[in-house]
């Protein structure tokens, strides 16, 4: 399978580079997987789409100021790091602008007198990542005071104090990811409550959304992208909720592909298990899937690990020709753009 299968056309002024005025004001493109029928709708009219006695799942990982800009010591030269997860006190796994120049024994100077110096990559790591240990050891209350709000690059724009709010889903609660599970941002609490009063059920997960999720794919053959590993948690109380509709008939409905990604992680032979653990499942066409029967979803980047998920899900064909139709349609995509549910 070839990874130019999943490419398609975007004219570059549909790629949102802000939220909308209003959280929850954005279009909705409906698909039915049986038909291929598309329609046309909005957010705030999702409710009539999800029938009584769903259960929706939520991600609710919450977005870390995690985009730090150091000098190197040696050059002067600016350097863009992208914090993905803390490994020791004092030690982060981070991308990197420029990374082939980010060698080990270089060092950094960041705000507030801390310093870092870039360490031998540990057997096995991967080519994209860098591990960095920080002198003094940061934490959380250090990144929300210098850090930035890590807006995907399509963004062509720096951060503002508005994507403080904006970039976070209003349910997030668990700090740790690197970028924000963005289906999540058009869901208000006006939303929910209309949602609770169909007799929706929710539920929610924890995936910390890194480089797993956000890698681009190089690879000729999609077969050949490897996944980067992502830290997830499912509750008792989540796994509880989703085998009981399961056993119920209930549809499934994954809100974005996160936690799709970890309702499929954690099914095993029994069903869903609760606990902890991590993931690098890379889900494409020919994937059978156990635990989600619907999906609710951002518009996602040509050849991504996204764009062959939702593939996977809906059919690659039913897929691009919805995105033709979102494009003729002046859809707004990617994470500030507007939203699919696929049925």
């Amino acid at each position: 399978m070839k990874t130019d299968d999943f490419n398609f056309d975007l004219p570059e002024e549909l790629v949102a580079q802000d939220p909308p005025e209003r959280r929850g004001e954005s279009r909705l493109l409906v698909l039915d997987r049986a038909s291929g029928s598309l329609s046309h709708s909005m957010v705030r009219d999702l409710p009539g789409w999800i029938e009584p006695g769903s259960l929706m799942v939520f991600n609710d990982s919450r977005v870390r100021k995690a985009r730090l800009y150091g000098q190197a010591l040696d050059t002067g030269a600016r350097v863009e790091f992208l914090l993905l997860r803390r490994r020791a006190p004092d030690e982060w796994e981070a991308a990197a602008t420029k990374l082939k120049r980010q060698r080990p024994g270089r060092r950094y100077a960041f705000p507030e007198g801390v310093e870092a110096e870039v360490l031998p990559d540990p057997v096995g790591a991967g080519a994209d990542t860098r591990r960095l240990r920080f002198e003094p050891p940061i934490d959380e209350a250090y990144l929300e005071r210098v850090g930035h709000v890590p807006l995907p690059p399509y963004i062509k724009r720096d951060d503002r104090p508005a994507d403080e709010e904006r970039y976070q889903t209003v349910y997030s609660r668990a700090v740790g990811s690197a970028a924000c599970p963005t289906a999540g941002l058009h869901f208000t609490e006006e939303l929910l409550a209309a949602l609770d009063g169909r007799g929706v059920e929710r539920a929610t997960l924890t995936l910390h959304v890194g480089m797993g999720t956000f890698l681009p794919v190089r690879s000729e053959n999609v077969e050949d992208h490897a996944m980067h590993e992502e830290e997830y948690t499912v509750s008792e109380a989540a796994a509880a909720a989703v085998m009981r509709a399961k056993a119920e008939g209930r549809p499934v409905i994954a809100v974005g592909t996160t936690s799709l990604r970890t309702l499929e992680s954690a099914w095993g032979v029994e069903g869903l298990a609760a606990g902890s653990g991590s993931t690098r499942i890379f889900i494409y066409p020919g994937y059978r899937f156990k635990a989600v029967d619907r999906l609710f979803t951002n518009f996602h980047t040509p050849r991504s690990t996204l764009l062959m998920l939702v593939s996977a899900f809906a059919g690659r064909e039913r897929v691009l020709e919805a995105y033709a139709e979102a494009v003729r349609g002046r859809y707004r995509f990617f994470s500030y753009g507007d939203a699919m549910l696929i049925r």
